[in-house]
């Protein structure tokens, strides 16, 4: 199993006049912006697009735990294993 050692960051992006809301993770390797699914959980709208960024850099592996941040508009995934 290999280890990343790298936490992804998510914060939540208000709407503009020309995008709606979107979520955009964030890791030391790179990053993504997802559009909000309005039909999931806060939580589980911020865990999939964790999932989106994980997906995007090859970290499949393992299990990665969520907790909140101190600025309160996002989450921090962490790999548990």
């Amino acid at each position: 199993m290999t280890y990343i050692v790298q936490a992804i960051e998510t914060r939540y992006l208000g709407p503009t006049n020309t995008k709606g809301s979107r979520i955009k993770a964030s890791a030391g390797a790179g990053s993504i912006t997802v559009p909000y699914d309005y039909a999931l959980s806060t939580e589980r709208a911020h865990a999939a697009a964790a999932k989106a960024l994980r997906a995007k850099l090859g970290w499949t592996e393992g299990q990665w735990v969520q907790g909140g941040n101190v600025a309160g508009n996002g989450y921090v995934f962490v790999q548990a294993d």
